[in-house]
């Protein structure tokens, strides 16, 4: 009795060889949870398809990893002078995005981060004439650049990556690699035939592994189901059940990350207006679960639990039986399962 992590192995394998020709070169991310697969899992894959190079979220990360991957790990987190030392083979590469933090790794294989409009870490054009002199003590491995997903301005991903090449050119810096997060197969196309000279590589992991949203399905099983009347009081805080129905209890609690949700952006007066009506839903104890049953999304009777969650199930659906399954809509970065099943 589980969360079961259901996983379509072909149809997951033929997204991943659709990726894979769309993106020449790619470097698969592996970071965080394993997008829900484990470390592990994806490593294994990515030495299936033949990557030469993995990304890694963190130096504990590529410590975890290198022995389960055996070509080259690049951990995206930038080197800051003075972190804690973590023993790694030589075959990981680290991020860089200050002229310090080159200066600081004299001997190392290195990448240098560029400022994007994200704004979030990366060298600027002021400092590309100190770079010059510091990149000599450091095995350069290439530029990167991580663009934002959205570009509600109407700018073009491809003339901010243009206008950072061209500055690194005008710097006299080597430009034979350059890094790219969250660029299109058409515009990485567009790069590749521009600068012909420079090896474009795409980083990607949300696409690759999360693309095929069929592929995957996370199903929590009944372990309990206890009939209730209205009125009845029920649960850890003796709450009243507010309809005739059942008390039914699903494998799948706060330790799975069920009930974890992060905040999101919303646009447009309807995801608001929606926002507010769950805010206000919240407030009466009013929670929607991920779990479906009878064709819904079913209420949470109270917070989920460390491992289980107990859903209320009204007297109208279909009466629910120990040891069904239901289809639970977890995000997979926030999701630990109890065991995975391929078919």
């Amino acid at each position: 009795m589980a969360l079961t992590l259901y996983v379509d192995s072909t149809r997951w394998r033929a997204h991943h060889k659709h990726v894979l020709e769309q993106f020449p070169g790619i470097v698969p991310v592996c970071k965080g949870n394993g997008y829900g697969f484990g470390h592990e899992r994806l490593a294994e894959e990515a030495t299936r398809f033949g990557s030469d190079m993995l990304a890694v979220g963190t130096t504990y990360e590529a410590a975890r990893i290198k022995d389960w991957f055996s070509g080259d790990l690049l951990v995206l987190t930038p080197f800051r002078r003075g972190e804690e030392p973590v023993p790694l083979p030589d075959r990981v590469i680290r991020s860089v995005s200050s002229v310090d933090g080159v200066r600081a790794l004299v001997g190392a294989r290195v990448m240098i981060e560029v400022m994007s409009s994200m704004k979030r870490h990366g060298v600027t054009r002021s400092d590309l004439q100190a770079l010059g002199s510091a990149i000599d003590d450091v095995r350069l491995e290439g530029f990167a650049i991580h663009l934002p997903l959205d570009r509600t301005d109407g700018t073009d991903a491809v003339e901010e990556v243009i206008a950072w090449m061209d500055a690194l050119r005008g710097a006299r810096l080597p430009l034979h690699t350059m890094y790219v997060s969250h660029v299109k197969a058409d515009e990485l196309a567009r790069l590749s035939q521009q600068f012909p000279q420079t090896k474009f590589r795409a980083r990607i992991g949300t696409l690759l592994w999360l693309g095929d949203h069929e592929a995957t399905q996370y199903r929590g099983t009944i372990l309990d189901v206890t009939r209730v009347a209205k009125g009845e009081r029920f649960g850890y805080r003796q709450q009243k059940a507010t309809s005739d129905g059942w008390l039914v209890v699903a494998a799948g609690g706060t330790s799975h990350g069920v009930g974890l949700e992060a905040p999101k952006a919303l646009h447009g007066v309807m995801p608001r207006a929606k926002g507010v009506a769950r805010a206000g839903l919240a407030t009466v104890n009013r929670n929607l679960s991920p779990f479906v049953h009878g064709g819904k999304q079913r209420w949470f009777a109270e917070p989920p639990h460390m491992q289980v969650s107990i859903l209320f199930v009204p007297a109208d659906a279909p009466e629910p039986q120990v040891g069904e399954e239901l289809v639970a809509h977890l995000r997979h970065t926030t999701t630990q399962f109890d065991r995975i099943v391929e078919h």
